[in-house]
């Protein structure tokens, strides 16, 4: 069975850390490039990082730029997403997806589970 499985979330205060985790079961990550997403109460979709299967290239939203590092360990089959000096408007449910291509272009087809960050004092 297929699945993509974030975790690491919680509560922090304002200009805290989380490290988040992406990991995969029933396929092997090292094929796909993989993003994070995260959604909002009552906003939507937002599309934060995109990591290759070789971690060489990767991209990031300018909300998060300066900020958040996305990055890959295949042997554990997991991607991570190291988020810094942390806002308020950073609350959301964070989930990642598994693209088609081996680069970050074109669709996604996968989407995992999410896990919950709040920032708040």
């Amino acid at each position: 069975q297929l699945q993509l499985v974030a975790s690491g979330g919680g509560s922090v205060q304002p200009g805290g850390s989380l490290r988040l985790s992406c990991a995969a079961s029933g396929f092997t990550l090292d094929y796909y490039a993989i993003g994070w997403f995260r959604q909002a109460p009552g906003k939507g979709r937002e599309g934060l990082s995109c990591i290759s299967t070789s971690g060489v290239s990767t991209n990031y939203a300018d909300s998060v730029k300066d900020r958040f590092t996305i990055s890959r360990d295949n042997t554990k089959n997991t991607v991570y997403l190291q988020m810094n000096s942390l806002k308020p408007e950073d609350t959301a449910v964070y989930y990642c997806a598994r693209r088609l291509s081996r680069l970050c272009v074109g669709e996604y087809n996968y989407w995992g589970q999410g896990t919950q960050v709040t920032v708040s004092s």
